[in-house]
């Protein structure tokens, strides 16, 4: 009897350890993402990047799958995760109060944090380039031609009462345009003062109208100077202020731009951000540091610079609908591949010495 109920004991015992693992969800894991390299390369059907691997990664480690679907946008990532039409969201998803209250997330996946992004300078022809632009050229044209019209009508006035502009037609150009070039600057000559009338009540008007001129010409100056010198010293958040600066709407980075009082333009997708600043439209970007890193690597090498300061740090995990039963699992799988060296491989692979996480 007593050997029966041990036998019964033993079998139960067997029983309760095979169970759980036939009844194992091994169905694929649905996971929505968003075309954010080097996070997620989902614009061809081959979606790949770090945060695919990892997620694939922790798929093959829970026996389980991954289908991928992509998503236009993150606000319809966090639509399907919020709907249930998939189990979780990955790509550069920034762990926020405001989306916890909607959603669950995984442990940590990335350290990250919002960055500046502008055009790297030559200081020099920064400065040549301000100075020698249409606007002051314009200014420096319309005084030479003032200056010029001014002396041929002071020679028109005084040829017939003084010997400097008793002179032909061809051989005062030069004379005439000197005397009112030195009226302007230097006040005149006092040996070739005017005589005739019409020549004082002239040469009185060009003095007065040059105040002006001179006052228009150094105003262009300065301002080309200045703008040359804010444009060339971006160091933190304030002198974006005096710069067209651009993000992602709905991000993370437009929200901290809109806290600190900062006029931005946002658009839809990094590659629309980039468009914009390619052309000049955008001066400045503010977004995700690894995202503008990777710009900086791959296509931006020797135009552009990421500024050092991270203003915001940031950390991205893997977005679940709340309560999900897959968040303990998968958290369970990442602290194994923070210490088995996995995470670390695919860390290398994708960013290298583009970007370290903080």
């Amino acid at each position: 009897m007593i050997h029966l109920r041990s036998l019964l004991l033993s079998a139960a015992l067997l029983l309760s350890s095979i169970l759980p693992a036939l009844a194992q969800d091994t169905s694929p894991l649905k996971i929505a993402t968003v075309h954010r390299p080097p996070f997620a390369f989902a614009d061809t059907p081959d979606i790949r990047g770090f945060s695919i691997d990892l997620m694939r990664a922790i798929g093959k480690d829970m026996g389980r799958e991954v289908e991928f679907k992509a998503s236009d946008t993150f606000g319809g990532m966090f639509t399907q995760v919020k709907n249930g039409s998939v189990d979780g969201a990955i790509a550069n998803i920034s762990i926020t109060t405001e989306r916890e209250r909607e959603m669950d997330f995984s442990q940590p996946i990335f350290g990250s944090g919002i960055k500046i992004l502008i055009p790297i300078e030559n200081t020099g022809l920064g400065l040549f380039s301000a100075l020698f632009t249409w606007d002051i050229g314009l200014v420096i044209l319309s005084g030479l031609a003032l200056l010029f019209f001014g002396g041929v009508l002071m020679w028109l006035f005084e040829r017939r009462h003084q010997p400097y502009f008793d002179k032909s037609a061809r051989e005062a150009l030069f004379p005439s345009f000197w005397w009112a070039l030195n009226l302007v600057v230097n006040g005149g000559f006092e040996e070739r003062v005017p005589r005739s009338p019409f020549g004082r009540i002239f040469a009185v008007m060009l003095v007065v109208s040059s105040l002006f001129i001179v006052s228009i010409f150094v105003a262009s100056i300065t301002a080309a100077m200045t703008v040359n010198a804010l444009s060339s010293n971006v160091q933190n958040l304030r002198d974006l202020e005096h710069r067209r600066v651009a993000t992602i709407s709905g991000s993370t980075s437009a929200a901290f731009l809109k806290a600190n009082g900062l006029v931005y333009a946002d658009y839809a997708t990094p590659e629309e951000m980039f468009n914009a600043f390619e052309h000049g439209v955008a001066d400045a970007l503010v977004f995700d540091g690894p995202i503008l890193a990777y710009y900086q690597q791959t296509k931006g090498a020797g135009k552009v610079r990421v500024l050092d300061r991270t203003y915001r740090p940031e950390n991205y995990g893997i977005v679940l609908s709340s309560g999900s039963e897959l968040k303990e699992e998968i958290d369970q799988v990442l602290l194994k591949f923070s210490v088995d060296g996995t995470y670390d491989d695919l860390l290398s692979k994708w960013f290298g010495n583009i970007y370290s996480p903080n």
